[in-house]
């Protein structure tokens, strides 16, 4: 299977991308149908449960604000669909019979993440739902016409390994891609206009979600990670890209390019060819394959200079963005040998240097401790949002 095999316009069936909070807020004025009700209410009970942990059935009332009867009904459709687990009774010393705990069942589904964004080998991992994987596999990076048979079969090997139902499939993959999933240019992988979404759902037969990677790894940093409403996430791999989230909500952008900081011009020295044929970008002193590529061309005792370079032209991106939008917290994603140290230190400099002293000083700038499953993760985060409503 190839890409070009695959086209917008096919017969497989749309990937449903409105969670159920979504499906139910309707524009002032319109009527909310029982159906949307429900479905906001089962997404509230899930969310809550997914943040606050273990608690009874009256609690779940009050957290949530629905009637007890309401929460009763809810609870019992969402054990019966293997979402919800009781746990056993409270400990109580108190009067009067001790209340049964509930919670998320961990393992009643899972969820398969992909990471197409290495510079060396795609990866892939069966998740739980709080995040953490379960099992995870590799495949060395194939030529581009072998590639999406590439990922299809690591997809099947992961479904096969799972060991209970999978919710969906989520994906994260360098490039700039629309909200249908499909990848309107991914150099990096010689893409363009590629419906990878429908090309997965079509050979997989489940609900398949596919973002930009570095979209997807701040949607991990958010909920698995515990980083503010106001964040940027820079994701450095084969190629450079970032993911914003502004008060708690994604941007992507009006021709979903939000955070392609890759091919900014950061050169205005020249400087080295980037993939896309323009001189200076980025991505040409940060991507994974670059900076490894001028190491290696210098010795050691130039290695410092290298990596303080690069982080020189990362601050003179992140400069105005943080001036825009007055972000309190950027955080990096990538090969902390080559980006935890020096480059990020002169990152931080550099930020100084061409902000605004007296409001923009603070920016937290930090390393990710989510190390190189951060993908993998955000791939989950979307099939939770997705299909449960859960972020």
């Amino acid at each position: 299977m190839t890409a070009s095999e695959v086209q917008r316009g096919s017969s497989s069936p749309e990937p449903t991308h409105t969670t159920a909070t979504t499906v139910a807020s309707r524009r002032q004025g319109t009527k909310v149908l029982p159906e949307h009700a429900r479905a906001h209410n089962r997404s509230l009970v899930l969310q809550t449960l997914f943040h606050q942990g273990a608690m009874s059935r009256a609690d779940l009332a009050r957290e949530t604000g629905l009637t007890r009867v309401t929460i009763s009904d809810l609870v019992a459709e969402l054990i019966s669909d293997g979402f919800i687990a009781e746990l056993g009774m409270r400990e109580s010393t108190g009067p009067g019979k001790p209340a049964m705990l509930i919670d998320l069942d961990h393992s009643g589904h899972r969820i398969v993440g992909l990471d197409l964004s290495g510079s060396e080998a795609i990866i892939g991992a069966v998740l739980a739902l709080d995040g953490s994987i379960v099992a995870r596999r590799e495949v060395a990076l194939p030529s581009a016409e072998g590639l999406l048979d590439a990922v299809v079969e690591l997809a099947r090997e992961l479904v096969t390994a799972s060991d209970a139902p999978v919710l969906g499939i989520g994906v994260g993959a360098p490039g700039v891609i629309d909200e249908r999933g499909v990848i309107l240019s991914a150099p990096n992988l010689g893409w363009v206009g590629f419906d990878l979404e429908g090309a997965l759902q079509n050979a997989l037969g489940l609900p398949v979600l596919v973002a930009n990677d570095a979209n997807a790894a701040v949607l991990a940093e958010y909920t698995f990670g515990g980083a503010g409403d106001d964040v940027l996430l820079v994701r450095v791999g084969r190629g450079v890209g970032s993911g914003l989230l502004a008060g708690g909500r994604p941007l992507r952008g009006a021709r979903s390019a939000a955070g392609e900081i890759g091919h900014v011009t950061v050169g205005t020295d020249g400087g080295p060819t980037c993939v896309c044929g323009k001189v200076g970008c980025l991505e040409a002193w940060l991507s994974v394959p670059a900076l490894t590529r001028h190491l290696s061309a210098t010795g050691p005792e130039e290695r410092e200079r290298v990596l303080r370079d690069a982080g020189e032209r990362l601050g003179i991106a992140l400069a105005p963005v943080v001036g825009a939008l007055d972000l309190s917290e950027i955080v990096i994603s990538g090969p902390s040998e080559l980006l935890d140290g020096a480059l990020t230190e002169q990152t931080v400099e550099t930020l100084r240097a061409r902000t605004l002293a007296e409001f923009h000083d603070g920016v937290r700038v930090r390393m990710t401790e989510h190390g190189e499953d951060i993908v993998l993760r955000g791939a989950a985060v979307m099939v939770l949002s997705g299909q449960l409503g859960v972020s």
